[in-house]
């Protein structure tokens, strides 16, 4: 199962769309706090819609405790100042794909330390960044794709009429 890491997220819109994300995906959601909402409010469940109280969350104090309790966890950290892109390298079925908190990514401190494990999403350099639950969803679907989507359906049904 994939999982998505989220250190500091800020804006509980994007943390209920990727946890909706998360739900179709069939991966588990991971929140480093602090938080920059409470998981009460109501952005959290109109953009999770219904599918919240189905999504496998956890949280965690602070990066340091998310390491103690998953401490064989393969990350990946996406950042705006990766060298390597998202489709150059190869996910397994359960890795972990960090993401930062919207206002600022994942703190240097942390990618200094996992430069090979550092992937980005490219874009022209005319803007800073792409929206938190836009990149979750492109890099979450690459690395379904590159494990041949396991365990998802792979075909979809008309509701009235039928293929021809």
């Amino acid at each position: 199962m994939m999982n998505i890491v989220l250190h500091q997220p800020e804006i509980p819109a994007n943390t209920g769309n990727i946890g909706r994300t998360c739900v179709a995906a069939g991966a588990r959601l991971h929140l480093i706090e602090p938080l920059g909402f409470r998981l009460s409010e109501k952005e959290i469940k109109r953009a999770g819609m219904d599918y919240w109280a189905q999504l496998d969350v956890t949280r965690y104090v602070n990066y340091d405790a998310f390491l103690e309790q998953n401490p064989n966890a393969k990350l990946w950290y996406a950042t705006t100042k990766a060298k390597q892109t998202y489709t150059e390298v190869r996910f397994g079925t359960d890795d972990y794909l960090m993401f930062g908190k919207e206002s600022g990514g994942i703190p240097e401190e942390i990618l200094a330390d996992h430069p090979e494990r550092c992937i980005r999403i490219p874009m022209l350099d005319t803007i800073r960044s792409l929206n938190l639950s836009n990149s979750v969803a492109i890099v979450l679907y690459e690395a379904l794709r590159q494990n041949d989507f396991l365990h998802m359906k792979r075909e979809g049904e008309l509701h009235r009429l039928q293929w021809r």
